[in-house]
């Protein structure tokens, strides 16, 4: 098993930046891909970003259009988001999730965090 436990979320003012990291443990030699999504309030969890374990990068380039920057540590077992130039739009719980695979581009992932409130106010 993986456990993922997500930090770094907070209150921001529009414009504004904030950074999640998500810490991997446990059976980490496991972990591939990883990833980020969002689920804003009354909607569905959406895709934000995915890296592979060597540095590969996808996003879902509708909501976050070279704003968001993810980055890992495989040293650290550690996945980051960079979020730039945020918007009320952007507020939701942000989720950190891990693969067994190698793919970059994945229909589901194996584990999931409890996520992290990001707020950002107009």
């Amino acid at each position: 098993q993986v456990q993922l436990v997500e930090s770094g979320g907070g209150l921001v003012q529009a414009g504004g930046s904030l950074r999640l990291s998500c810490a991997a443990s446990g059976r980490t030699f496991s972990v591939g891909t990883m990833g980020w999504f969002r689920q804003a309030p009354g909607k569905e969890r959406v895709f934000v970003a995915a890296i592979s374990w060597r540095g590969g990068t996808a996003y879902n380039e509708d909501s976050v259009k070279g704003r968001f920057t993810i980055s890992r540590d495989n040293t650290k077992n550690t996945v980051y988001l960079q979020m730039n130039s945020l918007k009320p739009d952007d507020t939701a719980v942000y989720y950190c999730a891990a693969s067994r695979s190698s793919k970059l581009i994945l229909t589901e992932y194996d584990y999931w965090g409890q996520g992290t409130q990001v707020t950002v106010s107009s």
